[in-house]
């Protein structure tokens, strides 16, 4: 007989193990004295290191679109507490450092989220498709990622108008999910982030341009039909390129991809 949890006892439980963990990284953070990117300016850096728009209202599935609607304000509030935020060297960005816990009380609204491998809903649901763009922003340059959670290896919602490879997404849940981005370079970075009508826009800018340049792509993507379902396969690659001579330097492994598909999938087709 398989084991059940604490947490899965009921609801309460399970509100019980969340406070727990989230109590659990404030302690942890007290005791490594992390230094986090607090300091915020209006004003861009010079440098356009990378820029990316991803589309707000996007129909995954049978998901309801209404909350599709409430994650366009959930991101419109979200984006306020990090647009501008100056990561400094040493300084160690976190996504829920600066958003701080989402609540009814601040305005944030019911969104989907992801569940013990399924979609669910709840306060601030959404929010993962922002610490995604950033992500992705921060593949392109030579900040460390020092804290990444994955969807635990499901593919949960068939492709939309996918721009960037699978793979490359984010799991965010307050505040012991964490993305998390040191800056060990010599010079500081920015997070610009805005919403329109449309798109979470973002853009990630420096004191200066860099000496490279990145290019992310999936290589040998495909699915395969395993005992228990369907999977998708691939491996995501990050190539590094001199920017003054085009060469290659490194070809860098980022993830490889097997991920059981949550949705109907023809395979044969």
């Amino acid at each position: 007989m398989k084991r059940i949890l604490f947490s899965q006892l009921c609801p309460a439980t399970y509100r019980i193990a969340v406070e727990k963990e989230i109590l659990k990284r404030h302690i942890k953070d007290l005791v490594h004295q992390v230094r986090f990117a607090r300091e915020r300016e209006e004003a861009s850096l010079p440098a356009l290191v990378y820029d990316h728009k991803s589309l707000i209202r996007r129909r995954l599935g049978n998901v309801n679109m209404e909350l599709q609607e409430n994650k366009a304000t959930n991101l419109a509030l979200a984006v306020k507490r990090i647009d501008g935020i100056m990561i400094h060297p040493g300084d160690t960005f976190s996504v829920w450092k600066l958003i701080g816990r989402t609540s009814k009380r601040k305005g944030y609204k019911e969104g989907l989220t992801i569940a013990h491998g399924s979609p669910s809903q709840g306060i601030g649901g959404g929010l993962c498709q922002l610490s995604n763009l950033i992500h992705w922003m921060v593949l392109h340059s030579d900040l460390t990622i020092v804290e990444h959670h994955h969807h635990d290896g499901l593919d949960l919602f068939p492709d939309f108008g996918r721009q960037i490879p699978f793979g490359t997404g984010t799991s965010i849940s307050y505040n012991y999910i964490d993305y998390r981005v040191k800056n060990n370079s010599e010079q500081t970075y920015q997070i610009r982030l805005r919403t329109d009508t449309e798109y979470l826009c973002g853009e990630l800018r420096a004191e200066k341009k860099l000496p490279q340049t990145y290019h992310i792509h999936v290589e040998n993507e495909h699915f395969k039909q395993e005992e228990d379902g369907i999977y998708r396969n691939g491996s995501v690659f990050r190539d590094v390129i001199n920017r003054a001579t085009g060469q290659h330097i490194e070809h860098q492994l980022i993830r490889t991809n097997h991920a059981r598909v949550m949705y109907e999938l023809n395979i044969n087709q």
